[in-house]
Protein backbone atom coordinates (compact mmCIF):
# COMPACT_ATOMS: atom_id res chain seq x y z
CA UNK A 1 0.00 0.00 0.00
CA UNK A 2 1.34 3.66 -0.62
CA UNK A 3 0.54 6.25 1.95
CA UNK A 4 0.30 9.56 1.54
CA UNK A 5 0.77 11.90 4.80
CA UNK A 6 -1.24 15.38 4.98
CA UNK A 7 0.23 18.06 6.64
CA UNK A 8 -2.00 21.34 6.39
CA UNK A 9 -0.22 23.95 7.69
CA UNK A 10 -0.12 27.71 8.17
CA UNK A 11 2.64 29.77 9.64
CA UNK A 12 4.23 27.43 12.18
CA UNK A 13 7.76 26.83 10.46
CA UNK A 14 9.37 25.54 13.40
CA UNK A 15 6.59 23.38 14.49
CA UNK A 16 6.47 21.55 10.93
CA UNK A 17 10.49 20.92 11.02
CA UNK A 18 9.76 19.10 14.40
CA UNK A 19 7.23 16.86 12.65
CA UNK A 20 8.69 16.70 9.54
CA UNK A 21 12.18 15.75 11.04
CA UNK A 22 9.96 12.93 13.60
CA UNK A 23 8.56 11.23 9.90
CA UNK A 24 11.69 11.34 8.26
CA UNK A 25 13.23 7.81 9.25
CA UNK A 26 10.04 6.78 7.93
CA UNK A 27 9.91 8.31 4.42
CA UNK A 28 13.18 6.64 3.79
CA UNK A 29 11.14 3.32 3.49
CA UNK A 30 8.62 1.84 1.68
CA UNK A 31 6.27 3.78 -1.09
CA UNK A 32 5.41 6.80 1.14
CA UNK A 33 5.13 10.61 0.22
CA UNK A 34 4.90 13.77 2.03
CA UNK A 35 2.48 16.64 1.20
CA UNK A 36 3.15 20.39 3.05
CA UNK A 37 -0.68 21.94 2.67
CA UNK A 38 0.69 25.48 3.62
CA UNK A 39 -2.29 28.10 3.54
CA UNK A 40 -3.31 31.15 4.45
CA UNK A 41 0.12 33.08 3.74
CA UNK A 42 1.39 35.48 1.25
CA UNK A 43 4.44 33.05 0.19
CA UNK A 44 5.02 29.21 0.52
CA UNK A 45 7.76 28.50 3.35
CA UNK A 46 11.43 26.85 2.57
CA UNK A 47 11.13 23.09 2.62
CA UNK A 48 11.29 21.41 5.91
CA UNK A 49 12.70 18.37 4.05
CA UNK A 50 14.68 17.94 1.12
CA UNK A 51 13.58 15.14 -0.68
CA UNK A 52 11.44 13.76 -3.72
CA UNK A 53 8.97 12.27 -1.44
CA UNK A 54 7.99 15.96 -0.15
CA UNK A 55 5.31 17.84 -2.17
CA UNK A 56 4.78 21.31 -1.48
CA UNK A 57 1.27 22.87 -2.05
CA UNK A 58 0.80 26.88 -1.13
CA UNK A 59 -2.66 28.69 -0.94
CA UNK A 60 -2.31 32.44 -0.22
CA UNK A 61 -6.12 32.31 0.60
CA UNK A 62 -6.91 30.56 4.06
CA UNK A 63 -8.59 27.30 5.05
CA UNK A 64 -7.47 24.27 5.95
CA UNK A 65 -10.03 22.28 4.67
CA UNK A 66 -9.59 23.99 1.02
CA UNK A 67 -5.98 23.05 1.18
CA UNK A 68 -6.40 19.67 2.43
CA UNK A 69 -8.55 18.90 -0.46
CA UNK A 70 -6.21 20.13 -3.07
CA UNK A 71 -3.90 17.64 -1.26
CA UNK A 72 -6.24 14.87 -1.64
CA UNK A 73 -6.66 15.44 -5.32
CA UNK A 74 -2.60 15.61 -5.85
CA UNK A 75 -1.99 12.54 -3.51
CA UNK A 76 -1.23 9.43 -5.09
CA UNK A 77 -1.63 6.96 -2.09
CA UNK A 78 -4.24 4.41 -1.17
CA UNK A 79 -3.83 5.53 2.69
CA UNK A 80 -4.48 9.35 3.27
CA UNK A 81 -2.89 10.31 6.52
CA UNK A 82 -3.85 13.91 8.29
CA UNK A 83 -1.77 14.98 10.51
CA UNK A 84 -1.35 18.75 12.28
CA UNK A 85 1.17 20.93 12.44
CA UNK A 86 1.71 21.39 15.91
CA UNK A 87 2.85 17.78 16.92
CA UNK A 88 5.30 14.81 16.45
CA UNK A 89 5.08 11.00 15.73
CA UNK A 90 6.38 8.70 17.56
CA UNK A 91 8.82 5.76 16.53
CA UNK A 92 7.29 3.54 13.97
CA UNK A 93 3.99 5.47 13.67
CA UNK A 94 3.59 5.17 9.75
CA UNK A 95 4.23 1.48 9.99
CA UNK A 96 1.39 1.29 12.61
CA UNK A 97 -1.13 3.19 10.63
CA UNK A 98 0.03 0.76 7.50
CA UNK A 99 -0.48 -2.26 9.50
CA UNK A 100 -3.81 -1.21 10.97
CA UNK A 101 -5.16 -1.03 7.65
CA UNK A 102 -3.48 -3.94 6.56
CA UNK A 103 -4.88 -5.80 9.37
CA UNK A 104 -8.27 -4.19 9.83
CA UNK A 105 -9.90 -4.38 6.56
CA UNK A 106 -13.58 -3.53 8.35
CA UNK A 107 -12.69 0.03 8.54
CA UNK A 108 -12.43 2.62 6.23
CA UNK A 109 -11.08 5.31 8.67
CA UNK A 110 -8.94 5.52 11.44
CA UNK A 111 -8.55 7.63 14.31
CA UNK A 112 -5.04 7.49 15.96
CA UNK A 113 -4.19 7.82 19.46
CA UNK A 114 -3.12 11.35 20.50
CA UNK A 115 -1.15 12.16 23.75
CA UNK A 116 0.25 15.70 25.30
CA UNK A 117 3.70 16.06 24.65
CA UNK A 118 4.37 17.27 28.12
CA UNK A 119 2.16 16.77 31.15
CA UNK A 120 0.32 20.00 30.34
CA UNK A 121 -0.70 20.39 34.62
CA UNK A 122 3.14 20.53 35.74
CA UNK A 123 3.52 23.09 32.82
CA UNK A 124 0.59 24.90 33.23
CA UNK A 125 -0.98 24.59 36.46
CA UNK A 126 -4.82 24.15 37.27
CA UNK A 127 -5.66 26.12 34.18
CA UNK A 128 -4.52 23.57 32.27
CA UNK A 129 -7.97 22.29 31.59
CA UNK A 130 -8.75 25.51 29.49
CA UNK A 131 -5.97 24.36 26.99
CA UNK A 132 -8.53 22.48 25.17
CA UNK A 133 -5.89 19.96 23.58
CA UNK A 134 -6.98 17.29 21.25
CA UNK A 135 -6.43 14.12 23.41
CA UNK A 136 -7.45 10.78 21.90
CA UNK A 137 -6.59 8.12 24.25
CA UNK A 138 -9.17 4.94 23.98
CA UNK A 139 -6.63 2.41 25.37
CA UNK A 140 -4.20 -0.28 24.21
CA UNK A 141 -6.51 -2.05 21.77
CA UNK A 142 -8.18 -1.62 18.64
CA UNK A 143 -12.11 -0.45 19.30
CA UNK A 144 -14.96 1.01 16.47
CA UNK A 145 -15.31 4.76 17.29
CA UNK A 146 -18.10 7.35 16.08
CA UNK A 147 -15.11 9.56 14.78
CA UNK A 148 -11.62 10.96 13.82
CA UNK A 149 -9.66 13.94 15.21
CA UNK A 150 -8.19 15.87 12.63
CA UNK A 151 -4.80 16.28 14.49
CA UNK A 152 -4.36 12.46 13.45
CA UNK A 153 -6.57 10.81 11.27
CA UNK A 154 -6.35 8.32 8.58
CA UNK A 155 -8.45 7.25 5.38
CA UNK A 156 -8.72 4.81 2.78
CA UNK A 157 -8.94 6.89 -0.46
CA UNK A 158 -11.69 4.94 -2.54
CA UNK A 159 -13.19 6.20 0.89
CA UNK A 160 -12.90 9.04 0.60
CA UNK A 161 -13.42 9.52 -3.08
CA UNK A 162 -16.79 7.86 -2.25
CA UNK A 163 -18.18 10.79 0.32
CA UNK A 164 -16.42 13.11 -1.15
CA UNK A 165 -14.25 15.90 0.24
CA UNK A 166 -14.19 18.03 3.40
CA UNK A 167 -16.63 20.65 3.41
CA UNK A 168 -14.64 23.76 2.68
CA UNK A 169 -17.44 26.20 4.51
CA UNK A 170 -16.08 24.26 8.31
CA UNK A 171 -12.95 24.07 9.57
CA UNK A 172 -9.99 26.88 9.70
CA UNK A 173 -9.78 29.60 7.68
CA UNK A 174 -13.55 29.36 7.53
CA UNK A 175 -16.37 28.91 10.22
CA UNK A 176 -13.12 27.56 12.51
CA UNK A 177 -14.06 24.09 13.60
CA UNK A 178 -16.31 20.52 12.90
CA UNK A 179 -14.67 19.60 9.66
CA UNK A 180 -13.56 16.12 10.87
CA UNK A 181 -16.89 15.74 12.74
CA UNK A 182 -18.79 16.19 9.66
CA UNK A 183 -16.52 14.16 7.35
CA UNK A 184 -17.03 11.12 10.22
CA UNK A 185 -20.52 11.86 10.41
CA UNK A 186 -20.85 11.24 6.36
CA UNK A 187 -18.76 8.36 6.26
CA UNK A 188 -21.14 6.52 9.10
CA UNK A 189 -24.01 7.69 6.73
CA UNK A 190 -22.33 5.62 3.88
CA UNK A 191 -21.76 2.66 5.72
CA UNK A 192 -17.94 2.80 6.26
CA UNK A 193 -17.09 2.39 9.83
CA UNK A 194 -14.06 4.01 11.69
CA UNK A 195 -11.68 2.28 14.13
CA UNK A 196 -8.95 3.68 17.20
CA UNK A 197 -5.71 2.64 15.75
CA UNK A 198 -3.67 2.90 19.96
CA UNK A 199 -0.03 2.21 17.87
CA UNK A 200 -0.63 5.20 15.51
CA UNK A 201 0.87 7.60 18.62
CA UNK A 202 1.42 11.46 18.12
CA UNK A 203 2.85 13.89 20.57
CA UNK A 204 0.77 17.04 21.31
CA UNK A 205 2.90 20.47 21.85
CA UNK A 206 1.97 21.92 24.96
CA UNK A 207 1.40 25.51 24.71
CA UNK A 208 0.33 27.48 28.12
CA UNK A 209 -0.36 30.67 26.01
CA UNK A 210 -3.51 28.43 24.69
CA UNK A 211 -4.48 27.93 28.42
CA UNK A 212 -6.89 30.86 28.63
CA UNK A 213 -10.00 30.81 29.95
CA UNK A 214 -11.45 33.68 27.28
CA UNK A 215 -9.71 31.37 24.62
CA UNK A 216 -11.67 28.11 25.73
CA UNK A 217 -15.01 29.88 25.55
CA UNK A 218 -14.90 31.37 22.11
CA UNK A 219 -13.34 28.48 20.33
CA UNK A 220 -16.71 26.63 22.48
CA UNK A 221 -18.77 29.09 20.85
CA UNK A 222 -17.41 28.67 17.33
CA UNK A 223 -18.09 24.97 17.34
CA UNK A 224 -21.75 25.50 17.91
CA UNK A 225 -22.16 28.06 15.16
CA UNK A 226 -20.11 25.55 13.06
CA UNK A 227 -22.34 22.64 14.18
CA UNK A 228 -25.56 24.53 12.78
CA UNK A 229 -23.38 24.33 9.27
CA UNK A 230 -23.70 20.76 8.96
CA UNK A 231 -26.39 19.85 11.47
CA UNK A 232 -30.28 20.25 11.59
CA UNK A 233 -31.53 21.32 14.74
CA UNK A 234 -34.80 23.12 16.03
CA UNK A 235 -34.82 26.19 17.55
CA UNK A 236 -36.50 24.84 20.34
CA UNK A 237 -33.75 22.26 20.50
CA UNK A 238 -31.09 24.83 20.96
CA UNK A 239 -32.87 26.78 22.83
CA UNK A 240 -33.29 23.77 25.70
CA UNK A 241 -29.88 23.45 24.97
CA UNK A 242 -29.06 26.81 26.25
CA UNK A 243 -31.24 26.15 29.34
CA UNK A 244 -29.92 22.96 30.34
CA UNK A 245 -26.42 24.14 29.83
CA UNK A 246 -26.79 27.39 31.83
CA UNK A 247 -28.81 25.37 34.51
CA UNK A 248 -25.44 23.05 35.05
CA UNK A 249 -23.19 25.27 35.13
CA UNK A 250 -25.13 27.47 38.00
CA UNK A 251 -25.25 24.45 39.77
CA UNK A 252 -21.79 23.76 38.94
CA UNK A 253 -20.81 26.95 40.76
CA UNK A 254 -23.45 26.93 43.45
CA UNK A 255 -21.72 23.93 44.71
CA UNK A 256 -18.45 24.71 44.46
CA UNK A 257 -17.10 22.30 42.22
CA UNK A 258 -13.27 22.11 40.94
CA UNK A 259 -11.79 24.46 37.80
CA UNK A 260 -12.77 20.76 35.83
CA UNK A 261 -16.12 20.71 36.21
CA UNK A 262 -16.83 24.64 35.21
CA UNK A 263 -15.00 24.31 32.31
CA UNK A 264 -16.73 21.23 31.34
CA UNK A 265 -19.84 23.25 31.97
CA UNK A 266 -18.78 26.17 30.62
CA UNK A 267 -17.79 24.77 27.37
CA UNK A 268 -21.05 23.04 27.03
CA UNK A 269 -22.89 26.81 27.38
CA UNK A 270 -20.72 28.37 24.78
CA UNK A 271 -21.28 25.55 22.16
CA UNK A 272 -24.95 26.16 23.35
CA UNK A 273 -24.99 29.97 22.82
CA UNK A 274 -22.83 29.44 19.69
CA UNK A 275 -25.72 27.24 18.21
CA UNK A 276 -28.27 29.68 18.91
CA UNK A 277 -25.75 32.38 17.07
CA UNK A 278 -26.13 30.32 14.43
CA UNK A 279 -30.12 30.01 13.95
CA UNK A 280 -30.29 33.19 12.09
CA UNK A 281 -28.17 30.92 9.06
Amino acid sequence: MKTSIIVATHNRPDSIRRLVASLAPELATGSREIIIAENGTLSPMRHPLETSRLKHLHEPRAGKCRIQNRAIADASGEILVFLDDDLVVAPGYLEAVDQFFDTHREFAAMEGRILAAEDPEKKVGPMAVYLDLPIADHGEEVVEVRGVLGANMAFRAEALKQVGPFDERLGPGACGHEEETEMSQRLRRAGFRIGYAPKALVYHEVDPSRANRERFIRIARERGRCRMLHEKHSAADVISKNAIAWVRLRIAQLTGAGIPRIAREERRLAIARGMFDGLGG
